[in-house]
């Protein structure tokens, strides 16, 4: 496999990035937490993970909404949902971008999401036997995921 690049150039001086590939998660409910806490501070990023993870804050499906009920708590939108296991890959992914923001000398707990967005990852193929000698494909979808922080005052 290639070396995968971010989808947008930043500056180093005032950017943090962070990239997880192959992340053994949903890839619906990787975009979906990933345009909730767009253009969040870190510091209330993971606050809100940390409620999703523990079911007390739902995330907001507004693309992948089919069949999705309706959750309490939610402003100005009605379906949602609670992807732990997603939520708990992000926040990780997140605290790594932060431990890069303070390994180059930049404040974390004040830094806001400049980008994050999600990629399809490769598949990894496999197969389920069945009766009279057939098999049925049972593929795991991965996902890479990469966030940049950025302080208040960077362009």
């Amino acid at each position: 496999m290639g070396r995968l690049k971010f989808c947008v150039e930043a500056d180093p001086e005032t950017t943090a990035k962070a990239m997880a590939c192959e992340l053994h998660i949903s890839r619906k409910h990787a975009y979906e937490i990933c345009n909730a806490i767009r253009g969040m501070k870190f510091s209330d990023a993971k606050r809100y993970l940390e409620e999703v993870i523990e079911m007390k804050r739902p995330v907001p499906f507004r693309k992948h909404k089919r069949k999705v009920g309706h959750r309490r708590g939610l402003e100005k939108w009605y379906a949602g949902r609670y992807p732990v296991k997603a939520a708990r890959a992000i926040l990780r992914l997140l605290e790594d971008a932060a431990a890069n923001a303070a390994y180059k000398g930049l404040e974390p707990e004040e830094m806001r999401i400049w980008h994050i967005a999600t990629k399809k990852g490769r598949t990894i193929r496999g197969f389920m036997p069945r009766a009279f000698g057939r098999a049925t494909p049972k593929n795991t979808e991965t996902v890479t995921v990469e966030v940049i922080l950025r302080g208040e005052g960077g362009h």
